[in-house]
C-alpha cells in the first residue's frame, strides 16, 4: 500500500476505533497511547502488504494487545488495584467482539453520551468531543474555544479524570437519562459534521469520513428517540447540506461556491430524504426546533432550480425565527448575508458592522470574509482587501486561502 492509501485508512478508522478501544480499556489516555501504537505497527506491515479486510478489527485488536501487555508490566511493577481492574476489563472481553456494529450497541454514540454527560459544562462536552470523536489536536480545540493551548489541555485533562474517578459509565443511558445530555449529543454531532463538511484546517475543504459518521449516528439517535423535532431536524439538515457534496470543490481541491455549483450533481435521493424529515419535523407538536429551522433553510436551498430563483425573502425571514428562539452571533452573521440578498449589501453591511463593533464574533474568521464580500459587491475595493486579507491570516483551511487569494486578485484586476 502507498502512503497516501495508509494514511486515508488511518483518518477513516481513527475515531470509530478509538471510540472501541476507550470501551475496552476503560481510559481515555490509554487508548489514545494504545492506537497510536497500533497505527506504527500497521504502518510498517501495510507498507509491504495489503491493508486486512477489515483495517478497524485489526487495528483495535492490536491495540487492545499493545493495553494488554502494558497494564501487565504495570501490575508487575507497580500492583496498582487500577491496573488490576482495566486487566480484568480487558480479560473479559474476547477478540472476536472487539467491534460492536449492533445498530444500538455503538461505541460512536457511547462514546459521546460519555462525553456528554450533565456533570460537565456544554464547552467541556464539546471540547472533549472535538478531542476524542473529530481527533482534533489540543492545539485546533483550543483555537475553536480562543484560550490557551495549555489551558484547553488541563481543561481535558480534568475531564478524562473526572470520568475515570467517579466512574463514569460509557454507555448509551436508559431511555429516562436520555434527556438531560440530548442537547450536548446533538450539539455535538452536529460538530462532527460541521468538520466533514468544512475542516478546520488544513489542505482538505471536506472530511467525508466524518460528516459520513454523523448522519450515521443521527440516524441511530433518531431510532433510539423517534418522534423528536430536534433529531429529525439534526439529521435533516445534515444529509440536505451533504447532498450537495460532489459539488462543492473542484478536482484540484478549491472551493466551488453555492452560487457555481453545478446543481445536477447534487444528490437527489439524499435531498428527498431530507425534505421528508424536515416536514415531519416542523408538524410536530410543540415549537419550531432550531435544527428543523436551519433544515427549513437548507431545504429551501435544495428546492430552487439555480442560484438566482433562490426564495431569499424566506430565507432571511426563517433566520428572524432562529434569532428569535435561538439568538446566536454566527446566526445573526447568517442572517445578514441572507439580508444581503433581499436587501442589498449595504443594509448587509450595517448589521454586520454592528455585530463586530459588540465584539461577539472577536477571532471568527468567517466574519471578516463576510464583510469583505460585501465591501467587493459595493465597489468599495480598498476596504475589501484589507477585510479579506484579515480572513486570509485568519483562517487555517487551504481551499479558503486560495479563494480568499483568487477575491484579492480579482480586486487588483
Amino acid at each position: 500500500m502507498t502512503p497516501v492509501e495508509i494514511e486515508r485508512i488511518f483518518r477513516d478508522e481513527a475515531g470509530r476505533a478509538l471510540a472501541t478501544l476507550i470501551r475496552l480499556v476503560g481510559d481515555f489516555d490509554l487508548a489514545e497511547e494504545v492506537l497510536q501504537e497500533a497505527f506504527a505497527v500497521a504502518w510498517e506491515r501495510w507498507a509491504n502488504g495489503p491493508a486486512p479486510g477489515n483495517p478497524r478489527a485489526w487495528l483495535v485488536q492490536v491495540g487492545r494487545n499493545k493495553a494488554i501487555d502494558r497494564v501487565r508490566r504495570q501490575i508487575a511493577f507497580r500492583g496498582k488495584q487500577t491496573e488490576l481492574q482495566h486487566q480484568m476489563l480487558l480479560d473479559s472481553v474476547g477478540a472476536d467482539s472487539a467491534v460492536d456494529t449492533g445498530a444500538l450497541d455503538d461505541d460512536m454514540l457511547r462514546l459521546i453520551f460519555t462525553c456528554c454527560h450533565p456533570s460537565f459544562a456544554i464547552d467541556v462536552q464539546v471540547a472533549l468531543t472535538l478531542r476524542t470523536v473529530c481527533g482534533l489536536g489540543s492545539a485546533e480545540v483550543a483555537r475553536a474555544f480562543l484560550v490557551s493551548e495549555e489551558a484547553m489541555a488541563q481543561r481535558l485533562l480534568r475531564a478524562k479524570q473526572k470520568i475515570r474517578l467517579a466512574g463514569i459509565p460509557y454507555e448509551v443511558p436508559e431511555r429516562e437519562d436520555l434527556e438531560p445530555r440530548l442537547t450536548g449529543v446533538l450539539a455535538v454531532v452536529y460538530l462532527v459534521f460541521t468538520e466533514g463538511y468544512a475542516a478546520t484546517s488544513g489542505e482538505e475543504l471536506m472530511r467525508t469520513d466524518l460528516a459520513q459518521e454523523a448522519i450515521r449516528l443521527g440516524r441511530l439517535l433518531d431510532a433510539l428517540m423517534p418522534d423528536r423535532g430536534e433529531i429529525k431536524g439534526l439529521l435533516a439538515l445534515m444529509l440536505l447540506h451533504d447532498a450537495r457534496r460532489a459539488s462543492r470543490e473542484t478536482a484540484g481541491g478549491d472551493i466551488v461556491l453555492l452560487e457555481n455549483q453545478d446543481r445536477s450533481r447534487w444528490d437527489r435521493h439524499q435531498i428527498a430524504e431530507g425534505l421528508a424529515l424536515v416536514e415531519t419535523a416542523l408538524r410536530l407538536p410543540g415549537r419550531p426546533q432550531p435544527y428543523a429551522v436551519q433544515a427549513a433553510i437548507a431545504a429551501l436551498h435544495a428546492r430552487a432550480p439555480d442560484f438566482a430563483a433562490t426564495d431569499w425573502p424566506q430565507i432571511a425571514g426563517l433566520y428572524e425565527v432562529l434569532l428569535r428562539i435561538s439568538p446566536s452571533p454566527v446566526i445573526e452573521l447568517n442572517h445578514a448575508a441572507a439580508v444581503s440578498m433581499v436587501g442589498g449589501p449595504a443594509r448587509a453591511l450595517d448589521l454586520v458592522d454592528a455585530l463586530q463593533a459588540r465584539g461577539g464574533l472577536k477571532g471568527y474568521e468567517l466574519l471578516p470574509a463576510v464583510r469583505a464580500d460585501l465591501l467587493r459587491r459595493l465597489g468599495r475595493k480598498e476596504a475589501a482587501r484589507e477585510a479579506y486579507l484579515a480572513a486570509q491570516s485568519a483562517t487555517r483551511l487551504e481551499p479558503l486561502r486560495r479563494l480568499y487569494a483568487r477575491r484579492l486578485k480579482e480586486l487588483e484586476g
